[in-house]
């Protein structure tokens, strides 16, 4: 037994190429030589990849499970779920995903301070972790089906199988992205719309390349409420707080404010030929700064993300945000942003009669 500790540990060591140091919890687990051994070769097939985004791999003591410590140019990924077929292509799905958040904006930010990602292997460990790290909060999170949240810097993920993973990480990403760098909050539909831009994406070489285009989820959804004439009228859209829908606990509202959300920001940034784009850029850069034209207890609100985002805060921030930078004639609006819905829908039955 000690000889096949004194191997793995050999291999550990040679594998991780001057990241040699484990990275520790203030609660350690012990790591039996079996997990050791899973560790090492887990580490030795990712770095005999060569990927692109990756710059260092760690042992990750904790409660939880066997973990790798991912450090990428932007992210610390914490994770227990160590499959390699899959862990290989998160390394370069969250730097694609910071710069393609970047691209919201007209010019680029840096940052200096890696953002976390924690992924873990199964729910219950994700659960486990929640109750921890979420504190009084942690039941409402519970609750959450399937997938990820944001919260206290950082993006909470199980596995879900690889699409829908890395579907609720680009999401989430941006949730975290724009909520450490921006100087205000966005209102949510502007939040929530742009975070399904990150929820479909092509792999290439490595990395990732997220398109909207393809989001076949929020684009049936569309369709669906379209159909239905459940349509909620763009002055309200802009509005809406989640929670406030999510309170009626009624499927159809929550979808149509999800989807025409995502449909309004591919608008704002599509729509003839980006019609609107560079106001849409405008209205993301000028929060980044803290320069809305807000009244000083709208911006006091708006600056402080200790303050609930409340039904008010949306109506406010919301519609007046909308009106300054994208314009106030909302029946007009409307009316180029239904037909824009109806034009990126128009194909979906046809191509599931294929």
């Amino acid at each position: 037994m000690a000889g096949k500790i004194a191997l793995v540990s050999t291999l550990l060591v040679l594998c991780l190429a001057g990241c040699l140091e484990s990275y520790k919890t203030e609660t350690e687990s012990t790591i039996n030589p079996h997990q050791l051994s899973v560790l090492s070769a887990t580490i030795q097939r990712l770095q005999a990849e060569n990927l692109p985004a990756l710059e260092c791999i760690q042992i990750w003591q904790n409660n939880y499970g066997p973990g790798l410590k991912l450090t990428t140019p932007h992210y610390e990924i914490f994770t227990t779920f160590l499959e390699p077929l899959t862990l290989r292509h998160i390394p370069g799905f969250v730097e694609s995903a910071y710069y393609g958040y970047n691209s919201q904006l007209p010019t680029p930010i840096e940052t200096t301070t890696k953002f976390t990602v924690y992924l873990f292997a199964d729910r219950q460990q994700w659960e486990n972790f929640t109750k921890t790290f979420a504190g009084r909060r942690a039941p409402l999170f519970c609750k959450i089906k399937a997938g990820a949240y944001y919260l206290n810097g950082a993006c909470v993920v199980y596995d879900i199988g690889r699409k829908r993973t890395l579907s609720a990480l680009g999401h989430e990403g941006w949730h975290q992205f724009n909520s450490r760098l921006f100087e205000f909050r966005l209102p949510s539909w502007l939040d929530e719309g742009i975070a399904m831009l990150f929820e479909a994406s092509r792999y290439e070489n490595g990395m990732y390349y997220f398109e909207p285009a393809e989001n076949m989820y929020r684009l049936d959804a569309l369709k669906e409420t379209l159909a239905k004439k459940k349509v909620i009228p763009l002055k309200e859209l802009t509005a809406i707080n989640p929670g406030q829908v999510l309170a009626t606990n009624q499927a159809e509202a929550v979808s149509a404010f999800y989807c025409q959300s995502y449909a309004l920001v591919r608008f704002l940034r599509e729509a003839d030929q980006g019609k609107y784009l560079d106001n849409y850029r405008r209205l993301l850069l000028d929060g980044f700064k803290g320069d809305w034209p807000l009244s000083r207890a709208g911006k006091r609100i708006a600056a402080d993300r200790n303050l609930p985002r409340t039904i008010r805060w949306n109506q406010i921030a919301g519609q007046t945000l909308f009106e300054q930078y994208i314009g106030g004639d909302f029946y007009q609006l409307e009316k180029e942003y239904l037909a824009f819905c109806r034009q990126i829908t128009s194909h979906l039955h046809s191509d599931r009669q294929k």
